[in-house]
């Protein structure tokens, strides 16, 4: 049984596999994002967070998703584009996933496995975060309203 995220791989935007291994000693803040949705202005403040934090060990792995309202229709250029030129996005991007059901990512079933939400494990939205302590192993899940400046605090504990 996997019991950090480093047993996982993703393909990143450009296609490349990425072994999250090589994220090892850094607080990782894991996102399902998507491009149309109400929530979508929040890569600004998750780049924010990002500038300001990962000289420090801060890491912010986005995963798009197209299973809420179809709110991430596009294909990875398109996606590439909106998290560019919109928000400027620096942190790393992967490929298109699903986060709930048979296909999700096998990632995202480790995750939701380990830190549930409210009701239950499944993802309800867009922008649910997930805090990853230095050891790989996650520490704390976020609702998708709750915005990036609100995770500073749980950041800077983690980064101590």
């Amino acid at each position: 049984m996997n019991e950090t995220i480093y047993s996982f791989d993703a393909k990143s935007l450009k296609g490349e596999d990425i072994s999250l291994e090589q994220y090892k000693g850094n607080v990782v803040l894991v996102v399902n994002t998507a491009s149309k949705c109400g929530l979508t202005p929040q890569y600004e403040g998750l780049e924010k967070l990002y500038k300001q934090y990962k000289d420090k060990g801060l890491v912010i792995l986005g995963f798009p998703c197209n299973q809420f309202a179809g709110q991430e229709p596009g294909d990875e250029k398109s996606i590439s584009e909106v998290c560019l030129i919109n928000y400027g996005v620096s942190f790393p991007m992967f490929s298109k996933i699903d986060v709930n059901g048979s296909e999700a990512h096998p990632l995202y079933k480790f995750l939701r496995s380990r830190l549930k939400g409210l009701g239950g494990d499944k993802i309800k939205w867009n922008f649910t975060k997930f805090l990853i302590d230095r050891e790989g192993r996650p520490v704390r899940r976020f609702a998708p309203t709750v915005k990036p400046e609100a995770l500073e605090k749980h950041i800077l504990k983690q980064l101590a």
